[in-house]
């Protein structure tokens, strides 16, 4: 009777409780549902361009595969590289032919090589002399000895940053909540903004030394590539350490205790993983792609990659550290407008 009745209670108490049901039975479809979105869609499709003094080789190319464009210069071609629109570009003026790669995505560099080699076997069938040159390969940014962790190290730091921040000051939050101690600084003269301001300082410290010690430890231990400053490096992690904690001292406003507060890691952290850049995001479908740009991790994630393995300097990242800035005053606004409910000032 005992052990029924203690049964009872926590049915009860689970019903009651529609978050944890919805965690426990909606959130794992959601995430399994974003996974299978994400891998089932087709392999990557590069864009080559192809330079080349002969017109009939470059419209050869073009026929051969749809990922080759003809360009009139090979000026024109690495610029376009630079500017991320290419993966690659052949350059062809018998006898050398040249491949320079943009590298920084590995699985890009795979695919434009596999791409090119299946290209020039085909054109070169018959002619065996053509086919024995081997083609220079060089690489814009990274190196042939670039691992697969040099690539999404750059967003795993911003994740790690951004889930621990979000995690660390919404429980926090939310204890001064419950514990009565927002009540208590309600009472006093202190007006919203200068509260919410008060703790994103307060927090911001910590996550100052927090965001140090990361990236130290992922290019000092680790030995992840680095070919720009460090100093732009914490900047960024810097600026998404305060948008997600002004995104989780928001969302506790709205949660009642430590376990509803977790309960917003699938809803708002997990989706950060798949539409940061973390996974390829060329590879899914066109009508998920818009996703990303709601994403503070991408913001995030693409300027501590394009400082690490580009070697981009203020004129590349200010962008996205101003995207990052946006988020934060807008999550700071929404934290004044939610404190409304406990005072009215």
């Amino acid at each position: 009777m005992r052990i029924r009745a203690l049964v009872k209670r926590i049915i009860r108490q689970f019903i009651r409780d529609k978050r944890t049901l919805a965690m426990m039975f909606i959130a794992p479809l959601l995430i399994l549902t974003l996974v299978n979105l994400v891998f089932s869609n087709n392999d990557y499709e590069p864009k080559i361009a192809v330079v080349s003094d002969q017109t009939m080789i470059i419209k050869k190319f073009e026929t051969a595969d749809k990922a080759f464009t003809g360009y009139n210069s090979r000026e024109a071609a690495i610029d376009d590289l630079k500017e991320e629109k290419l993966d690659a570009y052949i350059e062809i003026n018998s006898p050398t032919t040249k491949i320079t790669l943009e590298g920084s995505n590995p699985t890009a560099n795979k695919a434009s090589m596999q791409t090119v080699e299946k290209a020039l076997k085909a054109l070169n069938t018959n002619s065996s002399e053509q086919s024995s040159i081997k083609p220079e390969i060089n690489y814009l940014h990274g190196s042939p000895d670039m691992e697969t962790f040099d690539y999404i190290g750059p967003f795993l730091i911003g994740f790690f940053i951004f889930f621990f921040v979000f995690l660390i000051a919404g429980v926090s939050f939310l204890r001064e909540r419950t514990t009565g101690t927002l009540e208590r600084l309600l009472a006093t003269p202190l007006r919203r903004w200068e509260m919410v301001a008060g703790y994103v300082l307060g927090f911001g410290i910590f996550t100052v030394i927090q965001s140090a010690i990361i990236v130290a430890f992922a290019i000092y231990v680790l030995d992840i590539m680095m070919a720009g400053s460090i100093w732009f490096v914490i900047l960024i992690t810097l600026m998404l350490a305060v948008t997600a904690l002004s995104l989780g001292t928001l969302l506790s406003a709205f949660a009642k205790n430590e376990l509803q507060m977790i309960q917003f890691i699938p809803i708002v952290v997990v989706p950060q993983v798949f539409f940061s850049g973390l996974f390829n995001i060329e590879t899914m479908a066109d009508w998920l792609k818009p996703f990303s740009y709601i994403m503070p991790l991408t913001y995030g994630g693409e300027a501590i990659r394009d400082v690490m393995i580009q070697g981009g300097g203020w004129g590349h990242i200010y962008d996205e550290v101003l995207v990052l800035a946006g988020f934060s005053l807008l999550f700071m606004t929404l934290n004044v407008l939610a404190l409304k409910k406990h005072r009215k000032l």
